[in-house]
């Protein structure tokens, strides 16, 4: 940050707790007072309403998300042998899941306007192998659900969603988590729906994967010392389950704060379209829940992105890259056998987003500053150049 200090932070957990506070403690102090830390009531409550909350049946806490796409995909028996398909713009954890499932993950390329999974390229890189693809709900906005059910029904496919980012988003009626045959969340603190620490679900409406998954989370038990799957340490605290469980109540209006900060920025926003700052299309309308708020420094913009972010963290405003190095081209991945120029829409995307501050209670005198900071900034440096 320059040594300056932050005024609008990239997110803000402090703000989002203190009105529930009270509640939080008081759902800690239950599970201290009956002391069932492991699987414990907390858990199975908040299992079965995340599971509701998301359209489907069942839900299975584990340790982090990562988790829920590994072991979930074991669950699905996807494994050894199988080919997945992903998109290559994807946080790291997307990719590994797939590898720890045994897999062989299949990149594909991204629409570079939302920034989701292109499915028209995806339809090139299906083979006799292909037993899967996991779309990535990115930032809040789901995956066009009709055109995947589509392809998924045409070529024989189990839909996994990664629905990391995209607590209760929906599109077309649809809701994120039922789309498919399964999906993994995440409660990492700065998820829409965050615990104190790591965390992670697997929600499916398949009695037979909720019950291996239930198995490979906990040693592949089926019952206590019996040892029927090589499963694995994986479960979701009690205590985070509590906080969660306060937390959920509250996500339907918190989802749509982002929501109004985010339709907020695109107006704040749009006069420097001409200048090469471009928000990522929102294609989902009331259903995106805007886990972040991503804009494009395409190449007619006269300031490089690292000279934007410069600029706002100077009067102490944070932000982010999401992300920097698309997942074909990271270095412990080499050995997949992909190159740079592979995916040029992943590879361009990389170098042009930017995340702005978005969390619930972002207030639009904020917003405005962020914006203003960027048009003076922009605009200072194009004019400069129209005087040269």
């Amino acid at each position: 940050m320059n040594n300056k200090s932050v005024r609008i932070p990239f997110v803000d957990l402090k703000l989002q707790h203190q009105s529930i506070e009270k509640e939080m403690r008081q759902a800690i102090e239950d599970v201290l007072e009956r002391g069932d830390f492991i699987l414990g009531q907390a858990l199975s409550d908040f299992e079965a309403a995340f599971a509701f909350a998301s359209g489907a049946e069942y839900g299975v806490g584990v340790a982090c998300g990562t988790d829920a796409i590994a072991l979930g995909l074991q669950a699905c028996n996807i494994g050894a042998g199988s080919e997945v398909i992903l998109p290559a713009n994807t946080f790291v954890a997307t990719l590994i899941g797939v590898l720890r499932a045994g897999a062989k993950p299949v990149f594909v390329d991204c629409d570079p306007n939302t920034a989701l999974i292109d499915l028209e390229a995806a339809k090139k890189a299906v083979t006799s192998q292909t037993k899967a693809i996991v779309p990535v709900h990115l930032y809040g906005q789901m995956v066009s659900p009709q055109e995947l059910l589509d392809f998924a029904e045409r070529h024989n496919l189990l839909i996994f969603e990664d629905a990391a980012q995209a607590h209760l988003a929906q599109r077309d009626g649809y809701r994120a988590g039922s789309l498919g045959i399964a999906a993994a969340y995440s409660f990492y603190p700065s998820k829409n729906l965050g615990a104190f620490g790591d965390g992670g679900m697997l929600v499916t409406s398949d009695r037979e994967v909720a019950q291996k998954m239930v198995r490979l989370r906990n040693y592949g038990a089926s019952q206590k010392y019996v040892h029927v799957e090589s499963g694995t340490n994986s479960r979701l605290d009690t205590l985070q389950a509590a906080v969660l469980n306060q937390k959920l109540p509250h996500l339907k209006k918190w989802n749509a704060n982002r929501l109004k900060i985010a339709q907020e920025y695109d107006r704040q926003l749009a006069p420097l379209k001409s200048l090469g700052i471009t928000p990522m299309q929102n294609q989902s309308g009331d259903g995106h829940v805007y886990h972040l708020y991503v804009v494009k420094v395409q190449d007619e913009c006269p300031l490089e992105r690292e000279q934007i972010q410069e600029k706002l963290a100077d009067v102490g405003i944070q932000t982010g890259i999401h992300y920097p190095i698309p997942c074909h081209l990271q270095p412990a991945f080499s050995d997949l056998g992909y190159e740079m120029g592979d995916f040029p829409y992943s590879e361009k995307l990389a170098k042009q987003i930017l995340s702005l501050p978005m969390y619930p209670g972002l207030t639009s005198s904020q917003v405005k500053e962020v914006a203003a900071i960027i048009a003076s900034a922009v605009s200072e440096k194009q004019d400069k150049l129209l005087h040269i």
